[in-house]
């Protein structure tokens, strides 16, 4: 009769531990799922904040008349600052007015000399510069 007792008793006991088990494994479960949702939820957020086009400052998109001095350079035609300074660029690089030691370093030619009012600049002045001489 004893026998019987602890025979049910390991039979409950193994009973309780496997329904133990299994509500662990679907909480365990229930939990990935939710985590799996939010970095779903959290990924197409994101896609949908990328797909807001940007609007371009307007401030920059204005056309601004260049100066004499400068006109030598990029052309007397209207232009927007990022232009300008685009222009500006692909001039130094065409005659090669980069100084070779240190490529920070803008030399100035004969047309450059005047906008610059001296024979080097760095080239973190140059947008600065060109601001003075757009209009």
């Amino acid at each position: 009769m004893a026998t019987k007792k602890k025979a049910v008793k390991k039979a409950v006991k193994k009973a309780v531990v496997k329904k133990a088990v299994k509500k662990a494994v679907v909480k365990k479960a229930i939990k990935k799922a939710i985590v799996k949702k939010a970095i779903k939820k959290a990924v197409v957020k994101k896609a949908i904040k990328k797909k807001v086009a940007r609007k371009p400052n307007a401030a920059f998109m204005k056309a601004l008349t260049p100066s004499s001095t400068l006109s030598g350079a990029i052309g007397a035609s209207a232009v927007p600052r990022t232009e300008a300074v685009k222009k500006i660029w692909d001039y130094i690089k065409k005659n090669n007015l980069q100084d070779k030691a240190n490529r920070r370093m803008i030399n100035a030619d004969e047309k450059l000399r005047p906008l610059f009012g001296k024979d080097q600049v760095s080239m973190f002045d140059l947008a600065k510069i060109l601001s003075k001489h757009l209009s």
